[in-house]
């Protein structure tokens, strides 16, 4: 297995070797990359996941070629040699080759040649020797084969199940295809005028290399397919791959070789092409959708980690037109005190009414900032916000809502708010997410917080993996207040899980808040390997040991308190203190199992404790003129926001119901390889527009330099 990874990811042996020891002891990937540094030889968490996923492939390919060696022996034809060429296959796609003419097989045109007693003659027409064939078929002439034609027609089936069966002839063939393979659609004429198939009109009649179609692009096409507006192809030259099977099969010009050369078509066009056509596709399919969940892991990533607010006492509004403006007030922590029903827009248009409401709020709850929805009536209710004259003036801000929805109707969102309505329960999602988005966002299904593309489209046991993979990895390096977190955010604890998230806040229901991380162990079914992955990402506020309130593990404490006495001061006058940590001589304090990387993340966690990686959240205005698509005109500059990446460019919110395109092109003067190096998700800035299609929603923009 450490040969396996090591020749898939070129890190050190020995490396792969410690990391693997330690995942089998259950240490999660965030505990490794923090705390078992030296172990590891310094490896991230990427370098990490990716050993976790070539030992799971290694584990899947183990796994397969003992239940091909288990039918191999109940099919009494397992070999000395055959066996040792499938312990050597490196890869599933090899494996399978080897065991093709072994695979027991449903009645196939070949199986009943065979028993028809044809293969005999299949053989001497592969011998290429024969001249008189007829004369030869006609030896196994039966009740079964009444003509010399069905005879040579069997033996040819039989002659074409052979060539499929070579491993050189098909891994020709799959060259051939991921050199030159080609990517046809056509429309099927009876959607043509279909309102719904328009959005994929230019993929009605659409050529491209299939090794050079972009991921989104291939994506796009299959959805097409599968909704049933177009069918898919994939070609390459026939004539040329045939010409390849012939040249290292025929070896003669004789009767024998004309029987071969029909063999060869049929099963090019039967067995071969089909197969190894829609494995070209599958691999197309697979890379884009790797493409595809890499794009929404990083944008997922940006948008967990985006900009809190932090503890404020927090108004949040979740607009609308008809149906009113949904209001609530949050305190410091969250939790909702009061709840009601505006309607300052159209069709009530209880605007002054609406005012007094936000003010009156606003001073009986100590609101330090609004937080708005960006759906539908968003501006419409910002505007009106603007107009308010505050004694103390709150902070506003445009909250993307993405996502409040699927919160509001989950059973989390009826856990928490079980006496009030979805309405109540979206508006305070918009409120949590602005003082902080990584608790709040925790609580929705990933893929549905929309900052992805296609994600109902890719593997979606890859997805989930992958987006779960990310949260956890967010939600560790920010650290968690045990005493605050809600159950979705504790499961995301190195180590932790829902079970036990679950009995954390049981425990903290009955027993009031934790007053240390050592009280953490009287959780219910929380043991020691429990305590020892999830301990060093928890955090306690106003502990007695300041430590607990860090990112120090507890497995360290001991040190600290020995370099706190070597100094001739104490841990609490130590935290904090930088010139007193510079005086550390931390090779003074190297062992065995501490090294430079682990005392340096102490030091730096000592200078200060706690500190959430991400920024502060700013305010941010859009141009107040813009209300609909018809406000937006060619050659405007205006304010806008990231808000989704995509490998052919950007998504940015300019204030109205349409986002704008920035396709990579606007992007920068020079090549982009990836979007993400000249923007962030949730990055301010400022766009020009290029094009408005009113009729389509389009919106097409570049970025200012």
């Amino acid at each position: 297995m450490i040969h396996f990874i090591s020749q898939h990811t070129q890190l050190s042996e020995k490396a792969i070797q410690n990391t693997l020891e330690l995942l089998n002891e259950d240490c999660t990937i965030p505990f490794i990359a923090r705390y078992r540094k030296e172990r590891t030889g310094n490896l991230d968490e990427i370098e990490i996941g990716q050993i976790a996923n070539f030992k799971e492939a290694f584990e899947t390919l183990e796994k397969r070629k003992k239940a091909i060696i288990k039918s191999l022996e109940e099919q009494e034809i397992l070999t000395v040699e055959l066996q040792q060429k499938i312990k050597k296959t490196t890869d599933l796609t090899t494996l399978e080759d080897v065991y093709l003419p072994f695979k027991k097989k449903r009645k196939t045109k070949a199986e009943t040649a065979r028993n028809n007693g044809l293969e005999p003659l299949a053989k001497i027409i592969m011998s290429q020797r024969v001249n008189d064939l007829e004369y030869t078929a006609s030896k196994y002439l039966s009740n079964a084969v009444d003509s010399i034609e069905n005879a040579l027609e069997g033996a040819r089936f039989i002659i074409a199940e052979w060539i499929n069966e070579r491993s050189d002839i098909r891994n020709n063939i799959r060259t051939q295809l991921e050199r030159f393979a080609t990517i046809n659609t056509k429309v099927i004429k009876s959607k043509i005028e279909d309102e719904k198939a328009q959005k994929f009109k230019q993929y009605f009649d659409w050529n491209e290399s299939l090794q050079r179609i972009p991921s989104h692009r291939l994506l796009a096409i299959l959805r097409a397919e599968e909704a049933g507006y177009i069918r898919v192809k994939i070609e390459i030259d026939n004539e040329r791959a045939l010409a390849k099977i012939e040249h290292r099969i025929i070896r003669s010009s004789n009767e024998c070789s004309d029987q071969i050369q029909i063999a060869i078509k049929d099963a090019y066009k039967r067995l071969l092409f089909p197969s190894l056509a829609n494995e070209a596709l599958s691999i197309a399919k697979e890379k884009a959708d790797t493409a595809a969940i890499a794009v929404f892991a990083n944008n997922l990533r940006q948008l967990l980690l985006g900009a809190p607010l932090g503890e404020k006492n927090i108004l949040a509004i979740d607009p609308g037109f008809r149906t009113g403006c949904k209001v609530v007030c949050l305190n410091k922590q969250g939790d909702l005190l009061h709840n009601e029903t505006i309607f300052p827009h159209a069709p009530q248009n209880k605007f002054t009414e609406a005012i007094k409401k936000i003010s009156s709020l606003t001073d009986a709850y100590k609101i330090e900032a609004i937080a708005i929805g960006n759906g539908t009536a968003s501006r419409e209710t910002e505007q009106l916000i603007r107009k308010i004259q505050f004694k103390n003036p709150p902070e506003v801000f445009v909250v993307n809502e993405a996502g409040a929805s699927i919160y509001s109707a989950s059973k989390i969102a009826r856990d928490e708010f079980p006496n009030y309505d979805i309405t109540v329960r979206g508006a305070v999602s918009i409120g949590r997410r602005l003082a902080d988005p990584l608790a709040e966002l925790v609580k929705i299904e990933a893929k549905s917080i929309g900052v992805g593309q296609y994600q109902h489209d890719v593997d979606q046991t890859q997805l989930k993996k992958s987006l779960d993979t990310v949260v956890e990895s967010c939600v560790n390096t920010v650290g968690v207040n045990i005493n605050t977190a809600s159950e979705s955010l504790l499961s995301y604890v190195s180590g932790i899980g829902p079970k036990l998230a679950e009995n954390i806040v049981a425990y903290r229901t009955e027993n009031g808040a934790f007053s240390s991380r050592t009280e953490i162990k009287n959780v219910a079914r929380l043991g020691g390997k429990a305590y020892e992955q999830s301990a060093g990402f928890l955090r306690i506020k106003k502990a007695k040991n300041p430590l607990d309130d860090s990112a120090v593990h507890p497995e360290r404490y001991a040190l600290v308190a020995t370099m706190a006495k070597d100094l001739k001061t104490n841990v609490s006058e130590l935290i904090g203190n930088k010139s007193l940590l510079a005086n550390i001589d931390l090779q003074k304090y190297t062992s065995t199992d501490i090294g430079l990387p682990t005392l340096k993340d102490i030091i730096s966690e000592l200078e200060k404790p706690g500190l959430d990686p991400r920024e502060k959240a700013k305010v941010f205005t859009f141009n107040q003129q813009l209300k609909t698509i018809a406000d937006v005109k060619e050659g405007q500059l205006l304010p806008g926001i990231v808000n989704n990446i995509t490998h052919f460019g950007c998504f940015v919110d300019i204030g109205i119901k349409e986002s704008g395109l920035i396709h990579v092109s606007n992007l920068s003067d020079t090549f982009v390889k990836d979007v993400s190096d000249i923007v962030q998700l949730h990055q301010q800035i400022i766009v020009k527009v290029l094009e408005v299609d009113i009729q389509r929603k389009r919106i097409q923009l570049a970025l200012k330099k």
